[in-house]
């Protein structure tokens, strides 16, 4: 599912955009972690695109699986893309939904929510809730969540022969600064 598709979903989810207070991602992050017996890896990519609807609560958030960057090699990328996430077949990881608490994305403040939605990852959707903390401030949305992916929920099987290498349960950490979008 490319951005753009995610882009004319939201539209049809959240009515008129022009009539609707929108949010989109100025700059974004998406943090992994995979912590096994033998071996850390870390990854990131500064390539999430997201929306908000403020009126309706509601999200959308977008990564292409090719973005991440880091690893312990080159070759580690590959098999990461090719063997594991399949970025071909599924070339993003999303997530769009609802925050679940109703609060005011004009009024300046900290505020922990929860998003409630359908995480897809490797092709597989999962319903999912999970727990944010929102900064509001001078007309921008600052957002942070953590949160963990269980592999086995999508689908994404890890060979004998690297299982001591490989956690069976990802780390995910996400940053993102929203702006409110442009008519």
């Amino acid at each position: 599912m490319n951005f753009t598709w995610i882009i004319a979903l939201i539209g049809l989810t959240f009515g008129q955009l022009s009539d609707a207070k929108l949010y989109e991602v100025n700059e974004g992050s998406v943090d992994f972690r995979s912590d096994a017996p033998l071996e850390l890896i870390e990854a990131s990519s500064t390539e999430l695109k997201g929306l908000i609807n403020a009126e309706e609560r509601t999200f959308a958030f977008s990564v292409p699986m090719s973005s991440f960057e880091g690893f312990n090699s080159p070759l580690q990328r590959v098999h990461f893309n090719e063997n594991y996430m399949e970025s071909k077949h599924y070339p993003n990881a999303t997530f769009s939904g609802k925050i679940i608490e109703n609060i005011n994305f004009t009024k300046d403040g900290l505020y922990t929510v929860r998003a409630k939605g359908q995480l897809n990852v490797h092709g597989i959707k999962r319903e999912r809730i999970i727990r944010s903390e929102l900064q509001v401030e001078e007309g921008q949305i600052e957002v942070h969540a953590n949160f963990t992916v269980l592999l086995a929920e999508h689908d994404i099987s890890i060979p004998k022969i690297v299982h001591q290498k490989i956690a069976e349960e990802i780390a995910v950490e996400i940053r993102a600064v929203f702006l409110p979008k442009m008519p």
